[in-house]
Protein backbone atom coordinates (compact mmCIF):
# COMPACT_ATOMS: atom_id res chain seq x y z
CA UNK A 1 0.00 0.00 0.00
CA UNK A 2 1.04 3.61 -0.80
CA UNK A 3 0.38 6.73 0.26
CA UNK A 4 1.65 9.75 1.90
CA UNK A 5 2.20 9.08 5.02
CA UNK A 6 -0.39 12.14 7.07
CA UNK A 7 -1.98 12.09 10.26
CA UNK A 8 -5.10 11.74 8.15
CA UNK A 9 -4.05 8.61 6.63
CA UNK A 10 -2.68 7.20 9.86
CA UNK A 11 -5.71 7.58 11.45
CA UNK A 12 -7.66 5.69 8.01
CA UNK A 13 -5.71 2.52 8.66
CA UNK A 14 -7.61 -0.11 8.89
CA UNK A 15 -6.73 -3.71 10.91
CA UNK A 16 -6.35 -7.00 8.85
CA UNK A 17 -5.32 -10.44 9.82
CA UNK A 18 -1.52 -9.78 9.11
CA UNK A 19 0.77 -6.95 9.75
CA UNK A 20 1.36 -4.66 6.46
CA UNK A 21 2.86 -1.36 5.46
CA UNK A 22 2.02 1.97 4.51
CA UNK A 23 4.71 3.18 2.10
CA UNK A 24 5.47 7.26 1.90
CA UNK A 25 5.37 8.27 -1.43
CA UNK A 26 7.41 11.52 -0.49
CA UNK A 27 9.96 9.85 0.69
CA UNK A 28 11.21 6.52 -0.45
CA UNK A 29 12.24 4.06 2.20
CA UNK A 30 9.83 5.76 4.76
CA UNK A 31 7.09 3.32 5.88
CA UNK A 32 4.38 2.91 8.58
CA UNK A 33 4.04 -0.65 10.36
CA UNK A 34 0.73 -1.29 11.34
CA UNK A 35 0.12 -4.81 12.84
CA UNK A 36 -3.48 -7.05 13.67
CA UNK A 37 -3.51 -5.64 17.49
CA UNK A 38 -3.56 -2.26 15.84
CA UNK A 39 -0.56 -0.61 17.02
CA UNK A 40 1.21 1.64 14.68
CA UNK A 41 5.23 2.73 14.31
CA UNK A 42 7.15 4.63 11.77
CA UNK A 43 10.35 2.94 10.35
CA UNK A 44 12.79 3.45 7.58
CA UNK A 45 13.77 0.29 5.38
CA UNK A 46 16.97 0.50 3.15
CA UNK A 47 20.26 -1.78 1.81
CA UNK A 48 23.37 -1.96 4.13
CA UNK A 49 25.42 -1.27 1.55
CA UNK A 50 25.81 -0.77 -2.31
CA UNK A 51 24.02 -3.08 -4.94
CA UNK A 52 21.10 -4.95 -4.88
CA UNK A 53 22.68 -8.02 -3.37
CA UNK A 54 23.47 -5.77 0.08
CA UNK A 55 21.14 -7.10 2.79
CA UNK A 56 17.97 -4.99 3.84
CA UNK A 57 17.33 -3.34 7.19
CA UNK A 58 14.33 -2.22 8.52
CA UNK A 59 14.97 0.51 11.51
CA UNK A 60 12.47 1.33 13.81
CA UNK A 61 12.16 5.28 14.46
CA UNK A 62 9.01 4.61 16.67
CA UNK A 63 5.44 4.43 17.52
CA UNK A 64 2.74 6.45 16.14
CA UNK A 65 1.79 9.28 19.23
CA UNK A 66 4.16 11.51 20.62
CA UNK A 67 6.37 12.87 20.08
CA UNK A 68 6.40 11.06 16.80
CA UNK A 69 3.78 12.20 14.18
CA UNK A 70 4.18 12.03 10.82
CA UNK A 71 5.72 14.98 10.11
CA UNK A 72 8.43 14.46 12.59
CA UNK A 73 8.94 10.59 11.80
CA UNK A 74 9.49 11.34 8.13
CA UNK A 75 12.19 14.25 9.56
CA UNK A 76 13.97 11.20 11.04
CA UNK A 77 13.64 8.96 8.32
CA UNK A 78 15.61 11.34 6.07
CA UNK A 79 18.34 11.79 8.37
CA UNK A 80 18.56 8.14 9.00
CA UNK A 81 19.20 7.86 4.78
CA UNK A 82 21.20 10.49 4.49
CA UNK A 83 23.51 8.38 6.77
CA UNK A 84 22.66 4.84 4.56
CA UNK A 85 23.72 7.61 1.45
CA UNK A 86 27.02 8.07 3.52
CA UNK A 87 27.86 4.36 3.56
CA UNK A 88 26.40 3.86 7.31
CA UNK A 89 24.81 1.57 8.50
CA UNK A 90 21.57 3.34 11.26
CA UNK A 91 20.86 -0.15 12.75
CA UNK A 92 24.43 -1.27 13.38
CA UNK A 93 25.18 1.69 14.99
CA UNK A 94 21.86 1.44 17.33
CA UNK A 95 23.21 -2.07 18.07
CA UNK A 96 26.49 -0.92 19.11
CA UNK A 97 24.81 2.02 21.60
CA UNK A 98 23.14 -0.14 22.97
CA UNK A 99 26.23 -2.53 24.06
CA UNK A 100 27.94 0.43 24.87
CA UNK A 101 28.77 1.25 28.68
CA UNK A 102 26.35 4.07 30.13
CA UNK A 103 28.03 6.42 32.67
CA UNK A 104 26.12 4.53 35.15
CA UNK A 105 27.74 0.98 34.06
CA UNK A 106 31.34 2.47 34.36
CA UNK A 107 30.13 3.88 37.48
CA UNK A 108 29.57 0.66 38.86
CA UNK A 109 32.89 -0.88 37.21
CA UNK A 110 34.57 2.01 39.03
CA UNK A 111 32.98 0.44 42.04
CA UNK A 112 33.68 -2.96 41.77
CA UNK A 113 37.27 -2.75 40.59
CA UNK A 114 39.01 0.65 40.78
CA UNK A 115 37.87 2.08 44.11
CA UNK A 116 39.70 -1.03 46.68
CA UNK A 117 42.33 1.36 47.43
CA UNK A 118 39.48 4.04 48.97
CA UNK A 119 38.84 4.04 52.83
CA UNK A 120 35.22 2.86 53.89
CA UNK A 121 34.39 6.52 55.04
CA UNK A 122 35.69 7.79 51.47
CA UNK A 123 33.96 5.35 49.85
CA UNK A 124 30.68 6.42 51.61
CA UNK A 125 30.88 9.51 50.65
CA UNK A 126 31.70 9.00 46.90
CA UNK A 127 28.51 6.79 47.16
CA UNK A 128 26.56 9.28 48.44
CA UNK A 129 27.88 12.03 45.79
CA UNK A 130 26.84 8.91 42.57
CA UNK A 131 23.82 8.23 44.08
CA UNK A 132 22.30 12.22 44.30
CA UNK A 133 24.36 14.10 41.36
CA UNK A 134 26.11 11.93 39.19
CA UNK A 135 23.76 9.47 38.18
CA UNK A 136 20.58 10.84 37.44
CA UNK A 137 22.49 13.61 35.72
CA UNK A 138 25.19 11.71 33.69
CA UNK A 139 23.89 7.95 34.39
CA UNK A 140 21.95 7.30 31.37
CA UNK A 141 24.59 8.99 29.30
CA UNK A 142 26.92 6.80 26.89
CA UNK A 143 30.47 7.13 28.58
CA UNK A 144 32.31 7.47 25.15
CA UNK A 145 30.16 10.30 24.21
CA UNK A 146 30.53 12.53 27.25
CA UNK A 147 32.34 15.60 26.45
CA UNK A 148 33.80 18.26 28.82
CA UNK A 149 30.94 20.45 28.10
CA UNK A 150 28.54 17.58 29.85
CA UNK A 151 30.84 17.25 32.80
CA UNK A 152 30.81 21.41 33.00
CA UNK A 153 26.86 21.05 33.09
CA UNK A 154 26.58 18.51 35.71
CA UNK A 155 29.38 20.81 37.73
CA UNK A 156 26.92 24.03 37.12
CA UNK A 157 23.53 21.94 38.30
CA UNK A 158 25.28 20.68 41.60
CA UNK A 159 26.60 24.25 42.30
CA UNK A 160 23.13 25.80 41.97
CA UNK A 161 21.82 23.21 44.38
CA UNK A 162 19.20 21.73 41.95
CA UNK A 163 20.06 18.07 43.21
CA UNK A 164 20.33 18.65 46.65
CA UNK A 165 17.48 17.14 48.71
CA UNK A 166 14.78 19.19 49.93
CA UNK A 167 13.09 19.81 52.87
CA UNK A 168 9.58 20.76 53.84
CA UNK A 169 8.87 23.71 55.40
CA UNK A 170 7.77 21.88 59.18
CA UNK A 171 9.30 18.71 57.80
CA UNK A 172 12.30 17.37 60.45
CA UNK A 173 15.80 16.80 59.23
CA UNK A 174 15.94 12.47 58.76
CA UNK A 175 18.66 10.93 60.16
CA UNK A 176 21.88 9.93 58.43
CA UNK A 177 23.77 11.71 55.22
CA UNK A 178 21.14 15.01 53.01
CA UNK A 179 21.88 15.72 49.44
CA UNK A 180 23.31 19.34 49.35
CA UNK A 181 24.71 21.56 46.66
CA UNK A 182 26.89 24.34 46.17
CA UNK A 183 30.35 25.26 45.01
CA UNK A 184 31.97 22.65 47.24
CA UNK A 185 30.11 19.35 46.45
CA UNK A 186 30.44 20.30 42.58
CA UNK A 187 34.23 20.46 43.23
CA UNK A 188 34.31 16.93 44.91
CA UNK A 189 31.68 15.83 41.79
CA UNK A 190 34.25 17.09 39.24
CA UNK A 191 36.94 15.01 41.28
CA UNK A 192 34.89 11.90 41.09
CA UNK A 193 34.09 12.22 37.19
CA UNK A 194 37.90 12.45 36.64
CA UNK A 195 38.80 9.52 38.74
CA UNK A 196 36.36 7.36 37.22
CA UNK A 197 37.58 7.97 33.41
CA UNK A 198 40.86 8.05 34.77
CA UNK A 199 40.02 3.84 35.62
CA UNK A 200 38.38 3.77 32.16
CA UNK A 201 41.64 5.17 30.46
CA UNK A 202 43.95 2.88 32.06
CA UNK A 203 41.59 0.18 31.41
CA UNK A 204 41.94 0.64 27.53
CA UNK A 205 38.08 1.98 27.52
CA UNK A 206 38.70 4.91 26.30
CA UNK A 207 41.43 7.22 25.41
CA UNK A 208 40.36 10.82 26.81
CA UNK A 209 39.34 12.11 30.20
CA UNK A 210 36.71 14.76 29.68
CA UNK A 211 36.80 15.85 32.97
CA UNK A 212 40.44 16.68 32.83
CA UNK A 213 41.27 20.56 32.88
CA UNK A 214 37.46 21.31 34.19
CA UNK A 215 37.99 24.41 36.45
CA UNK A 216 36.45 23.83 39.79
CA UNK A 217 34.76 26.82 41.65
CA UNK A 218 36.86 28.23 44.18
CA UNK A 219 35.50 27.25 47.53
CA UNK A 220 36.44 29.51 50.33
CA UNK A 221 36.96 27.44 53.39
CA UNK A 222 35.83 28.57 56.65
CA UNK A 223 38.41 27.24 59.02
CA UNK A 224 37.56 28.11 62.25
CA UNK A 225 40.55 28.14 65.29
CA UNK A 226 40.06 28.73 69.28
CA UNK A 227 41.64 31.81 70.90
CA UNK A 228 43.15 31.28 74.29
CA UNK A 229 40.09 32.59 75.92
CA UNK A 230 37.39 30.22 73.63
CA UNK A 231 40.00 27.27 74.71
CA UNK A 232 39.66 28.36 78.37
CA UNK A 233 35.51 28.48 78.05
CA UNK A 234 35.79 25.43 76.21
CA UNK A 235 37.08 23.72 79.27
CA UNK A 236 35.06 24.60 81.66
CA UNK A 237 32.16 23.83 79.56
CA UNK A 238 33.64 20.08 79.04
CA UNK A 239 34.48 19.76 83.22
CA UNK A 240 30.87 20.97 83.69
CA UNK A 241 28.94 18.73 81.07
CA UNK A 242 31.38 15.45 82.37
CA UNK A 243 29.70 16.42 86.14
CA UNK A 244 26.64 17.15 85.76
CA UNK A 245 26.30 13.87 82.72
CA UNK A 246 28.14 11.55 84.96
CA UNK A 247 29.71 10.53 81.76
CA UNK A 248 33.56 11.46 81.54
CA UNK A 249 34.11 10.13 77.71
CA UNK A 250 32.54 12.40 75.75
CA UNK A 251 34.47 15.43 77.11
CA UNK A 252 37.72 13.45 77.75
CA UNK A 253 37.36 12.58 73.52
CA UNK A 254 36.39 16.60 73.03
CA UNK A 255 39.28 16.94 75.05
CA UNK A 256 41.70 14.79 73.26
CA UNK A 257 40.96 16.05 69.75
CA UNK A 258 42.33 19.85 70.82
CA UNK A 259 45.03 18.20 72.60
CA UNK A 260 46.69 15.65 69.78
CA UNK A 261 44.93 17.54 66.60
CA UNK A 262 43.43 13.72 65.67
CA UNK A 263 40.89 13.67 63.51
CA UNK A 264 36.81 12.55 65.04
CA UNK A 265 37.40 8.96 64.28
CA UNK A 266 40.71 8.85 65.18
CA UNK A 267 39.58 9.37 68.70
CA UNK A 268 36.34 7.59 68.54
CA UNK A 269 37.73 4.72 67.11
CA UNK A 270 40.78 4.83 69.47
CA UNK A 271 41.75 1.23 71.28
CA UNK A 272 43.53 0.77 74.32
CA UNK A 273 46.10 -1.31 72.36
CA UNK A 274 46.87 2.13 69.71
CA UNK A 275 48.05 3.87 73.03
CA UNK A 276 51.88 3.62 73.37
CA UNK A 277 52.52 5.15 77.17
CA UNK A 278 56.09 3.88 77.10
CA UNK A 279 56.50 6.17 74.04
CA UNK A 280 54.37 8.81 74.46
CA UNK A 281 52.50 8.24 71.26
CA UNK A 282 49.46 6.91 69.77
CA UNK A 283 50.25 4.15 67.41
CA UNK A 284 46.82 4.13 64.58
CA UNK A 285 47.06 1.16 62.34
CA UNK A 286 44.75 3.04 60.35
CA UNK A 287 43.59 6.67 59.23
CA UNK A 288 42.81 9.24 56.18
CA UNK A 289 45.94 9.10 55.24
CA UNK A 290 47.09 5.51 55.83
CA UNK A 291 48.83 4.19 59.88
CA UNK A 292 50.67 6.65 61.55
CA UNK A 293 52.39 7.79 64.81
CA UNK A 294 50.68 10.58 66.67
CA UNK A 295 52.79 12.24 69.84
CA UNK A 296 51.24 12.42 73.10
CA UNK A 297 52.16 16.14 74.48
CA UNK A 298 52.15 16.02 78.72
CA UNK A 299 48.07 16.86 78.90
CA UNK A 300 47.16 14.38 76.72
CA UNK A 301 48.97 11.49 78.68
CA UNK A 302 48.13 12.89 81.45
CA UNK A 303 44.01 12.64 80.54
CA UNK A 304 44.66 9.15 79.12
CA UNK A 305 45.75 8.04 82.18
CA UNK A 306 42.57 9.38 83.83
CA UNK A 307 39.92 8.33 81.68
CA UNK A 308 38.55 4.87 83.39
CA UNK A 309 39.03 1.63 81.30
CA UNK A 310 35.65 -0.15 81.18
CA UNK A 311 35.52 -3.97 81.71
CA UNK A 312 35.56 -6.12 78.65
CA UNK A 313 35.65 -2.48 76.11
CA UNK A 314 38.51 -2.10 74.25
CA UNK A 315 37.81 1.22 73.22
CA UNK A 316 39.27 4.30 74.95
CA UNK A 317 36.19 6.13 74.46
CA UNK A 318 33.47 3.37 74.88
CA UNK A 319 30.12 3.01 72.81
CA UNK A 320 26.92 0.85 74.23
CA UNK A 321 28.59 -2.31 72.72
CA UNK A 322 32.20 -3.72 72.80
CA UNK A 323 31.94 -3.47 69.00
CA UNK A 324 30.75 0.00 68.30
CA UNK A 325 32.08 3.31 68.50
CA UNK A 326 30.52 5.66 70.83
CA UNK A 327 27.81 7.96 69.45
CA UNK A 328 27.52 10.52 72.69
CA UNK A 329 29.91 12.88 71.35
CA UNK A 330 27.93 14.46 68.72
CA UNK A 331 25.27 14.97 71.14
CA UNK A 332 27.20 16.24 74.05
CA UNK A 333 29.39 18.80 71.87
CA UNK A 334 25.58 20.42 70.61
CA UNK A 335 25.13 21.06 74.48
CA UNK A 336 29.00 22.04 75.04
CA UNK A 337 29.13 24.91 72.39
CA UNK A 338 26.26 27.23 73.59
CA UNK A 339 27.67 26.38 76.90
CA UNK A 340 31.41 27.73 75.87
CA UNK A 341 29.56 30.67 73.75
CA UNK A 342 31.44 28.57 70.65
CA UNK A 343 28.28 29.33 68.39
CA UNK A 344 29.35 27.45 64.83
CA UNK A 345 32.09 25.48 66.16
CA UNK A 346 32.67 22.67 64.66
CA UNK A 347 34.40 19.36 66.07
CA UNK A 348 36.87 19.31 63.36
CA UNK A 349 37.74 23.26 64.29
CA UNK A 350 39.80 21.44 67.18
CA UNK A 351 42.36 20.05 64.85
CA UNK A 352 42.56 23.77 62.94
CA UNK A 353 42.67 25.14 66.61
CA UNK A 354 45.92 22.86 67.36
CA UNK A 355 47.30 23.67 64.17
CA UNK A 356 47.29 27.56 64.96
CA UNK A 357 48.64 27.40 68.30
CA UNK A 358 51.70 25.12 66.93
CA UNK A 359 51.99 27.80 63.99
CA UNK A 360 51.78 31.00 66.11
CA UNK A 361 53.89 29.17 68.46
CA UNK A 362 56.86 29.19 65.46
CA UNK A 363 56.55 25.82 64.23
CA UNK A 364 57.40 25.26 60.95
CA UNK A 365 54.53 23.89 58.10
CA UNK A 366 56.77 20.94 57.80
CA UNK A 367 56.65 19.82 61.82
CA UNK A 368 53.07 21.14 61.79
CA UNK A 369 52.32 18.65 58.92
CA UNK A 370 54.13 16.05 60.62
CA UNK A 371 52.07 16.44 63.58
CA UNK A 372 49.19 16.33 62.02
CA UNK A 373 49.95 13.23 59.74
CA UNK A 374 49.18 15.30 56.12
CA UNK A 375 49.80 13.30 53.29
CA UNK A 376 50.80 16.42 51.36
CA UNK A 377 52.55 19.67 52.10
CA UNK A 378 49.70 21.94 50.43
CA UNK A 379 47.30 19.96 52.70
CA UNK A 380 49.70 22.05 55.46
CA UNK A 381 49.91 25.09 53.45
CA UNK A 382 46.78 26.45 54.62
CA UNK A 383 48.10 27.32 58.10
CA UNK A 384 50.80 29.25 56.50
CA UNK A 385 49.31 32.77 57.13
CA UNK A 386 49.18 31.84 60.93
CA UNK A 387 52.73 31.54 61.50
CA UNK A 388 52.97 35.18 60.90
CA UNK A 389 52.16 35.95 64.46
CA UNK A 390 56.14 35.02 65.19
CA UNK A 391 57.39 37.00 62.75
CA UNK A 392 55.22 39.91 64.16
CA UNK A 393 56.53 39.69 67.28
CA UNK A 394 60.12 39.43 65.81
CA UNK A 395 59.05 42.52 63.94
CA UNK A 396 57.33 44.41 66.58
CA UNK A 397 60.87 43.80 68.92
CA UNK A 398 62.98 45.39 66.50
CA UNK A 399 60.76 48.23 65.85
CA UNK A 400 60.51 48.73 69.68
CA UNK A 401 64.96 48.72 69.97
CA UNK A 402 64.87 51.20 67.05
CA UNK A 403 62.58 53.61 68.80
CA UNK A 404 64.36 53.67 71.69
CA UNK A 405 67.30 54.08 70.43
CA UNK A 406 66.11 56.93 68.34
CA UNK A 407 64.37 58.16 71.55
CA UNK A 408 68.10 58.12 73.09
CA UNK A 409 69.62 59.74 70.28
CA UNK A 410 67.42 62.86 70.62
CA UNK A 411 67.86 63.63 74.08
CA UNK A 412 71.72 63.23 74.21
CA UNK A 413 74.43 65.53 73.74
CA UNK A 414 74.56 67.03 69.88
CA UNK A 415 78.82 67.20 70.52
CA UNK A 416 78.74 64.11 72.21
CA UNK A 417 77.19 62.88 68.92
CA UNK A 418 79.15 64.71 66.43
CA UNK A 419 82.11 62.97 68.10
CA UNK A 420 81.38 60.37 66.11
CA UNK A 421 81.01 61.60 62.51
CA UNK A 422 83.71 60.79 60.05
CA UNK A 423 86.17 64.20 59.98
CA UNK A 424 86.82 65.88 56.75
CA UNK A 425 89.63 67.60 55.88
CA UNK A 426 89.80 71.43 55.36
CA UNK A 427 88.96 72.43 51.90
CA UNK A 428 87.57 69.20 51.00
CA UNK A 429 84.94 69.00 48.20
CA UNK A 430 81.33 67.46 48.78
CA UNK A 431 81.34 64.37 47.27
CA UNK A 432 79.07 65.17 43.54
CA UNK A 433 76.24 62.36 42.80
CA UNK A 434 76.58 61.10 39.08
Amino acid sequence: MRAKITKRAVDATELRGTTYLVRDTEVKGFVLVVTPAGAKSYAVDYRAGSGRGSPKRRLTIGKHGSPWTPEIARTEAKRLLTEVAAGRDPAAARQEDRKALTFGALIDLYLAEGAGHKKASTLKADHGRIEHHLRPLLGKMRADRIVRADVERMRNTVAAGKTAEQIESGQKRRSGSMATGGKGVAAQCVALVSAIFAFAVERGLYVDNPARGVKKAPVRKVERFLSEAEIARLAEALDAEAQRSGNPYPSAAIKLLLLTGCRRGEIVNLHWKHVDFEHECLRLPDSKTGAKIVYLNAPARALLQEIPLMAHNPRVIPGMRADTASAAIENAWERIRPAASLAGVRLHDLRHSFASVAAAGGLSLPIIGALLGHKHATTTARYAHLSADPLRTANEAVGARIDAAMSRKSEADPAADAAHLPLRRSGAREPRLV
